[in-house]
């Protein structure tokens, strides 16, 4: 369905190019674009947090795919407009060159070995192993290591200790590489990833409940109208720094699918109606769709055919709905 198109608006009301969901590279499909026809780029790029979409990508990867559509925006976006990206930090990143944390549990310890007990039994045995410091001690290796060395080997203890890497530092460099100017953020306040965040019950480390929102400017005039929201939500979220919207409850369409109101806070306050929203991640058409609901022309674009096929569906509901209403009266 490369190119397909899925539109209610006449020929003479629509943009070339606009209002349908092409699957394909977005490296390759923003080329195909026309300068400056794009008033609000909205996205969630792919994380690197081990999703399955993501099963190709290398770390290298998925930074120079980030770094190329970034790229690819300043000739697009129409002067004044925006690229607004929503993105989280990756919060398990494995690094071969950190040491592994070291943590004494006081509260939580399954066997009552010691660290004295293990110190005694390597000077009463100082050519034993760990395995036989063990089986001495009626306890697993795996606890002499614990406490001789402090270390949780949570994941294995040959795989890379991990730290948090932050995304906002790289991908605000590749904005400003690119001309394009990190000119505010919101933090997105969501619901309490405890699934993700399995560390919570025996270390320090905070469960997941936030992401970044990073809004960048191409230099131009910005169209500044006051009458897009109304006095209250301008008081209630328009002015604030923190947006607490609850998570997408079930991704069914998606595994990272995020909720409807986020585009919606977005698409309104950075696009004017009847502007271009442009999503080049649109995944199961979450952009699109409320794009298309609040009166933008909107280009959604997307490497897997099955999510491609399902955000030009779901896209589509919101027009048959229109249409009904429209028709039915």
């Amino acid at each position: 369905m490369s190119g397909s198109q899925v539109s209610l608006f006449t020929d003479m009301e629509r943009p070339p190019q606009f209002d349908r969901i092409l699957q394909g590279d977005a490296r390759q499909e923003l080329e195909a674009l026309p300068d400056a026809c794009i008033d609000l780029s909205f996205w969630s790029p792919p994380y690197f947090v081990g999703k399955s979409y993501e099963k190709n990508l290398s770390f290298d990867g998925w930074r120079e795919l980030l770094q190329d559509v970034i790229k690819a925006h300043h000739r697009i976006l129409k002067p004044g407009g925006f690229l607004v990206i929503n993105i989280g930090d990756i919060l398990c990143f494995p690094d071969p060159d950190m040491p592994r944390f070291q943590a004494d549990n006081l509260r939580r310890k399954t066997n009552p070995v010691t660290r004295d007990q293990v110190l005694e039994a390597t000077r009463l045995h100082p050519n034993a192993s760990r395995k036989e410091l063990g089986l001495i001690l009626g306890c697993s290796e795996q606890t002499v290591q614990r406490r001789l060395e402090h270390n949780n080997v949570r994941g294995g203890k040959h795989q890379s200790a991990t730290k948090v890497l932050l995304t906002g530092c790289m991908v605000a460099d590749w904005a400003e590489g690119a001309g394009l100017y990190l000119y505010d953020q919101r933090v997105w306040h969501k619901d309490p990833c405890w699934a993700n965040s399995r560390w919570h019950s025996n270390s320090y480390r905070a469960v997941d409940e936030f992401e970044h929102v990073y809004i960048f400017w191409r230099p131009g005039i910005v169209e500044y109208d006051r009458q897009r929201l109304t006095d209250r939500e301008w008081s209630d979220w328009g002015s604030r720094g923190v947006w607490r919207i609850r998570s997408v409850s079930r991704n069914q369409r998606h595994e990272a699918e995020f909720p409807e109101e986020l585009a919606a806070r977005v698409i309104r306050l950075y696009s004017p109606e009847r502007g271009v929203v442009l999503d080049p991640f649109v995944g199961s058409g979450t952009t699109t769709a409320v794009a298309k609901r609040l009166n933008r022309h909107w280009l959604g674009i997307e490497y897997d055919p099955g999510y491609a096929e399902i955000a030009a569906v779901r896209t589509t509901m919101y027009l048959h709905a229109e249409k009904c209403i429209r028709e039915c009266g």
